[in-house]
């Protein structure tokens, strides 16, 4: 039975999957990592207990080495991410098949070592599949990671939609170190707004909160039918 790892992100309320859980300090050779564990089911809150971690602070490297101790064998990252397509609207579930990143992490910085960068297609069908028990529709799409904590510029955006259909400030990174470690790694990715000058409406901060908690609810679902799969925490 696979030890299955979620990495959870900032609009994700992770307290209705923490009963029963038991907190852990896994100490790595990164720094020290606070998660939730059950059984076969490692809980990682991406941004700390209280969400007070910005997303340009985040260690991966000690989050993914600390699944990788704990023996966790896949890992499922749920991320917030703002749309670079009109049509891709708000509210959206998406499942990326692909990301860029220009300035990607590794763990292999002291030696020459290369990795073909892919996101797992089993637990991406996985993933589809648990949102279909849910009812809950998904589409594809490319994921391109840029740094924060501040949103982009306009004119960035208007740049870096040519490359990608999302974008946000962690799942490449996470990707990217999973796979150095061989661990397979795929994510769903709530989408709570559009990206700067996408929309005619100017985009606002408090209008991202109110939908990512809205998109949690949607995510929560697909959780559930996963755990279920993989008959993990009974």
């Amino acid at each position: 039975m696979s030890k299955l790892a979620i990495i959870g992100g900032s609009g994700l309320q992770a307290e209705k999957f923490l009963k029963g859980f038991e907190q852990q300090i896994i100490k790595t050779m990164y720094g020290n990592v606070l998660l939730f564990s059950k059984n076969k089911i490692v809980f990682l809150p991406r941004h700390g207990k209280n969400k007070n971690i910005p997303p340009h602070r985040v260690n991966h490297k000690a989050n993914i080495c600390a699944l990788n101790l704990l023996g966790v064998e896949k890992i499922i990252g749920i991320c917030s991410t703002g749309s670079l397509n009109e049509k891709i609207k708000p509210g959206s579930i998406i499942i990326p098949d692909d990301y860029v990143n220009f300035n990607p992490e590794s763990f292999f910085e002291m030696e020459f070592r290369a990795i073909v960068p892919r996101l797992n297609e089993t637990i991406r069908k996985e993933l589809k599949d648990a949102a279909k028990k849910a009812k809950i529709t998904t589409k594809n799409s490319t994921y391109i990671q840029m740094k924060g904590p501040r949103l982009e510029t306009k004119a960035e955006i208007k740049i870096i939609r040519k490359w990608a259909d999302i974008v946000g400030c962690t799942m490449a990174s996470e990707a990217t170190l999973a796979q150095e470690l061989a661990i397979p790694y795929a994510s769903a990715c709530t989408i709570d707004n559009y990206a700067n000058g996408i929309s005619k409406k100017e985009l606002e901060i408090d209008s991202i909160g109110k939908m990512q908690k809205k998109n949690s609810s949607k995510i929560e679902k697909i959780l559930k039918e996963i755990i279920k799969k993989n008959k993990v925490g009974k």
